[in-house]
């Protein structure tokens, strides 16, 4: 609440007035008695009164500067309906990749090893961290869960998200490996392999946590402040290791990838369908030469189809990852960027202290990267059929010959396969048979 400072002013005087008055009337051998009763009245009224709330500060603001957001009721149940159904989503969407690939045999394989540690990265975030924050956002950004839990928390904060991180980044390596090295990669793709690079993915996200605990760089921490530490020397090794060389590495494999791609489809590009236009031409006078030319192109095709399956199913599994992968690339660095940026900047802007960037700008960019754990359960799903089947049959409560089922759609789509195979040589062997004729 702010006062009216004339008003604060004339109060101040009184006070002053009400609490000399006594001395001096005293002093000069007057006694309370003589006095008026309306004065005295007056005089114990503002003696007893407590001092104005105005000061230079405002009351709502904390130790470090950050004031206080003060929320209607409506502003109230918007902002608490969109925290916690992102909370929500997350939680469900991290939770069916946990039980598709723990229960499900055919998901049960050493690459969905690292599915399975983004997806428990995500759900200590929405667990463990985002309620927290909610309450905070709720209330104005005050913290009043007390200066131990402070600790605790931001050091969860940090390494959840560390860990959902670079396990991204880690996921990016194993694409990247598992197109280029076709061959050797998967015999070392084994469940011993991935529990290794899933604990070195942990144990580097808790050593970021780590020096604020042991003195290194203290966090930010009064009666409503809990601000992770902005010292210069640990913002700038917590952002590089937590983000930037995470995003450097990521960027660098999908770049592989996508030119492995590039190169694979090159090297695929088969020119053996007649196309609608020249089909209009074949009754011309040079039809004879083109019914040829068509007839070698599908005849080329034809061999490579029966020579070549198994380089034509490494350029779409290669077409595949580098689709996922961009898309993977492109949700994080949205999602994460911003709050980087910040979180880089801020110490330079602002000083060790504590923040001056508005609270409302912090948290939009902050919940904007928990976004993130809340996007990556679909994304997968939307480019993998069995987990899409599994996470089908888990929301229809058909837990039954899950297994089953998803056998049958892998067989379906091999026969799908097959029979477009056959067609192809089909009308590669008739188009041939009929430029003989000619």
């Amino acid at each position: 609440m702010v006062m009216d400072s004339n008003s604060s002013h004339v109060s101040g005087h009184l006070r002053a007035f009400a609490l000399e008055a006594p001395r001096e009337l005293s002093g000069s051998g007057m006694v309370a008695g003589s006095l008026n009763p309306r004065w005295l009245k007056i005089i114990q009224d503002v003696t007893a009164s407590p001092s104005p709330a105005f000061s230079l500060a405002p009351e709502n603001d904390t130790g470090c500067g950050e004031q206080i957001l003060s929320y209607g009721n409506m502003e109230k149940v918007v902002i608490g309906a969109i925290l916690s159904l992102i909370t929500l989503l997350t939680i469900a969407g991290n939770c069916l990749v946990v039980i598709s690939v723990c229960f499900v045999k055919k998901l049960r394989q050493p690459s969905n090893y690292l599915i399975v540690s983004l997806a428990l990265a995500d759900l200590s975030v929405a667990v463990a961290v985002m309620p927290f924050v909610s309450v905070t956002d709720l209330i104005g950004g005050e913290w009043i869960f007390g200066h131990v839990f402070c600790n605790v928390f931001i050091a969860m904060d940090v390494m959840c998200c560390t860990a959902s991180i670079m396990t991204l980044c880690v996921i990016s390596i194993d694409r990247y490996l598992g197109i280029t090295r076709p061959l050797t990669y998967p015999v070392r793709q084994n469940g011993k392999c991935m529990a290794k690079m899933i604990l070195c993915v942990w144990l580097l996200s808790a050593s970021i946590t780590i020096p604020p605990l042991f003195g290194w760089a203290q966090n930010v921490n009064d009666e409503k402040v809990c601000l992770i530490s902005q010292d210069f020397g640990y913002t700038i090794y917590s952002t590089a290791v937590a983000f930037y060389i995470p995003m450097s590495v990521m960027l660098f494999m999908y770049y592989q990838i996508y030119k492995a791609a590039k190169r694979s489809a090159a090297k695929h590009k088969f020119a053996g369908f007649p196309r609608p236009e020249e089909n209009e031409g074949m009754v011309s006078v040079n039809g004879v030469i083109k019914l040829h030319k068509e007839s070698e192109e599908c005849t080329n095709f034809s061999r490579l189809l029966k020579h070549d399956r198994k380089n034509i199913s490494i350029f779409k599994r290669e077409q595949k990852a580098a689709t996922t992968l961009g898309i993977i690339v492109g949700a994080f660095t949205v999602c994460w960027l911003p709050f980087f940026i910040l979180s880089t900047a801020r110490p330079f802007i602002c000083g060790t202290a504590c923040s001056c960037i508005p609270f409302w700008v912090e948290r939009t960019f902050l919940w904007l990267g928990y976004a993130n754990s809340l996007i990556n359960p679909f994304i997968y799903a939307f480019f993998n059929r069995d987990l899409r089947t599994t996470y089908r049959n888990l929301l229809q409560c058909r837990y039954r010959n899950i297994n089953r089922k998803l056998s049958a759609a892998g067989m379906h789509e091999a026969l799908k396969l097959a029979e477009k195979s056959e067609f192809v040589l089909r009308n590669s062997d008739y188009s041939r048979k009929k430029s003989h004729d000619l």
